[in-house]
């Protein structure tokens, strides 16, 4: 945890640093709409997963390279995880299986940011790389039967032993993304696919790679 936390340190005073030569910067947040991929040798499990709703928020800084390209980046606190459910019916007896997983990350998107006018307003495109470290998380689980239910719920263990842990703390892929700013608001869509086995457990080529669909609105100071 010290390690993660020196990181975040020197991360956000570099970015700090650079707002002094930095022609916008600004903050935004939104939703996110997140899941994840859960496979092995024999499975993939995550097929029948859901989308679990989240948000995410917090500053970032543009540095521009030319007329119409910048690099962007930002601190964002953001939300990953799934949730899953069963319900089934036998012999006039109801059932429901329902599992959350919550995952709250610091998350330091590095992307290329190609700006075009259009009229009164400029459209945007954004592809690169980010990094993602694990704070915190639950996992719940609820189970239902005939009007009566009973909840689990246990705090993510981050680390890398497999007898120990759940989750890897160290998160990375790629954003890609779209968008529009009119009037210093920014509006945008993007996708962030992860690369990164996040699962402590790797045995049976066991998986998980986190999957964030992002709605975000923001506001650019400088423009």
């Amino acid at each position: 945890m010290k390690k993660v936390t020196t990181l975040l340190l020197v991360t956000a005073i570099s970015l700090l640093s650079f707002q002094t030569y930095a022609q916008t910067f600004g903050i935004k947040g939104g939703l996110n709409l997140s899941n994840v991929l859960a496979k092995d040798d024999d499975d993939t499990y995550s097929d029948d997963f859901k989308m679990n709703p989240g948000f995410h928020i917090g500053p970032t800084v543009e540095f521009p390279l030319n007329e119409m390209v910048s690099f962007e980046s930002g601190l964002l606190l953001s939300t990953k995880g799934f949730k899953s459910s069963e319900k089934e019916t036998d012999m006039g007896d109801t059932w429901e299986y329902e599992v959350k997983l919550n995952a709250v990350y610091i998350d330091i998107p590095l992307t290329a940011k190609t700006t075009f006018d259009v009229g009164g307003a400029k459209i945007y495109g954004i592809f690169g790389p980010y990094v993602g470290i694990g704070l915190s998380g639950k996992e719940k689980e609820e189970y239902t039967q005939d009007g009566e239910t009973e909840t689990y719920e246990a705090d993510i263990e981050w680390g890398n032993d497999e007898d120990e842990d759940h989750l890897k703390r160290l998160d990375y892929g790629l954003t890609a993304g779209a968008g529009i700013i009119v009037n210093n608001i920014q509006l945008g869509l993007s996708y962030d696919l992860g690369l990164a086995n996040i699962s402590a457990y790797t045995g049976d080529g066991t998986k998980i790679k986190n999957k964030v669909l992002r709605f975000s609105v923001g506001y650019m100071f400088g423009e």
